[in-house]
């Protein structure tokens, strides 16, 4: 069997970018849906041509076109949406039910995988307003394609390091401390960290695999499960700089709720169930999952020394 065509949906996106060039290294003829909502966004069109140079099919269809959704989704056997649902960008989760009506009719797709790669929706029902939006409709998002019974694999890839491990965990910075950096509670609760495009290698490995059809794919390799502290000691040891270390307890964290934004709000409640909670590591994985470095011990992912040399 040759394998599967790919659509992605949100390709020029901070992780669709990587999907669609992971789908064309691992040889899947892949198209991008070109959105006329771009208007004059330049680099966006610029980023679509330039997969278009390196073997992509641009497709377009619109959102608010839905016959054009269906002709997109007939020409491909897996679609893969990645639009954002972190509210400090853009948050389109819910447009997604509108892919799914299209996927509906067409009939043709072998595997769904939407907009996810965060934390498990399904573990996140005790969220923290206001935070928990984005868990809630990734469910309703889930509980439709199931209720169409469109063959699915969600994607859950913990913590993208571009956002959690350059920044040694710290809110609303993307760079390293260089003083002090401030740990949540003792800083010993285990975090799942990933390099982005390692999440993407292992999303394309997934579709054709049925291990994964109708399950979650969690993507923590041990290597990359880590607590804050043994994330900053790594930085320590790299840099030979200690940093002052701040403890927060979780009350304080939660009261500083308060002096944020919408966007800001909900970025504290996601950090307290990572870094208070534990929510991407105090649980097994079930027989409706499958942990990514497992089935894939053949791909080189990026360890965390590796990753934060980048930044030295």
């Amino acid at each position: 069997m040759g394998k599967s065509k790919v659509l992605v949906v949100g390709g020029t996106g901070y992780i669709g970018r990587r999907i669609v060039q992971a789908s064309l290294a691992l040889g899947h003829e892949t198209y991008v849906l070109q959105r006329p909502e771009i208007g004059l966004d330049i680099e966006k069109l610029q980023m679509l041509l330039s997969f278009k140079k390196q073997g992509a099919h641009l497709i377009e269809g619109s959102f608010n076109d839905h016959k054009s959704l269906v002709e997109a989704v007939k020409q491909v056997d897996v679609v893969i949406c990645t639009m954002s649902g972190v509210h400090f960008r853009s948050h389109n989760l819910l447009l997604q039910l509108k892919l799914v009506e299209a996927i509906k009719e067409a009939g043709n797709v072998k595997r769904f995988l939407p907009s996810e790669f965060g934390m498990d929706p399904a573990r996140m029902g005790h969220a923290l307003e206001p935070g928990r939006v984005t868990f809630d409709e990734k469910m309703v998002v889930r509980k439709a394609i199931e209720d169409a019974n469109i063959p699915f694999t969600y994607v859950v890839a913990n913590c993208f390091a571009g956002y959690f491990v350059g920044n040694l965990s710290q809110l609303e910075r993307i760079t390293p401390p260089k003083h002090q950096v401030y740990l949540y509670g003792d800083g010993n609760v285990k975090v799942a960290y990933m390099d982005e495009d390692d999440v993407a290698t292992y999303t394309i490995r997934a579709i054709d695999d049925p291990r994964t059809l109708n399950k979650t794919l969690y993507i923590r390799p041990p290597e990359n499960i880590l607590t804050q502290s043994q994330l900053i000691q790594k930085w320590e040891k790299l840099t030979g700089k200690k940093l002052d270390k701040i403890s927060i307890s979780a009350q304080d964290f939660l009261a500083s709720i308060k002096e944020m934004d919408f966007a800001g709000q909900v970025g504290v409640g996601h950090f307290y169930h990572i870094f208070y909670e534990g929510c991407l590591t105090n649980f097994e994985i079930g027989e409706q999952g499958e942990e990514a470095s497992k089935l894939y011990p053949e791909v080189e992912f990026t360890r965390i020394d590796e990753y934060l040399k980048i930044y030295t």
